[in-house]
């Protein structure tokens, strides 16, 4: 069986070092990277037919972020990680895919560096966090590159 770390991609600046540091982790321990990209119900509008586009969309930009992350996994990390997309709030759908993959290790977020705190999944996941199946790592969003391979 072969450890993944859960890593989750969404459009935060903080989301770069989680990537950075689930592969790194993942290439140390000869484990695998799951990204998991969700998104939420109200990106949709209830119009029949433009919602489906609006998912396609959504799904393609999911898509084309994923593979930049990939990328640089496969080359720089040799790891290649998996993408999976899923519909609805996100911290239900973080756990259910925690429940239903049991090769799920450890989950790995990025929390912000700004006043406004380290962002609402760290915030909601961390209140969780002691009935969590699994450790979560929180990795500071403003970590340089350098201090990330250190301590990875």
């Amino acid at each position: 069986m072969m450890r993944k770390f859960l890593v989750i991609l969404d459009d935060s600046r903080e989301c770069l070092n989680a990537m950075r540091f689930a592969a790194m982790r993942a290439a140390k321990t000869g484990g695998g990277v799951a990204i998991l990209s969700i998104i939420a119900p109200e990106e949709f509008s209830h119009w029949i037919g433009v919602g489906e586009v609006m998912r396609e969309e959504a799904r393609e930009r999911i898509e084309v972020h994923f593979e930049v992350f990939a990328k640089w996994m496969r080359d720089r990390q040799g790891v290649d990680p998996t993408l999976i997309i899923r519909e609805g709030e996100a911290v239900p759908e973080i756990l259910a895919q925690i429940r239903e993959d049991p090769d799920i290790g450890v989950l790995v977020l990025g929390a912000g560096s700004d006043k406004s705190g380290p962002g609402p999944l760290v915030s909601q996941l961390t209140k969780s966090a002691g009935s969590l199946p699994i450790p979560v790592t929180i990795v500071p969003g403003d970590l340089s590159k350098e201090r990330l391979e250190a301590i990875t």
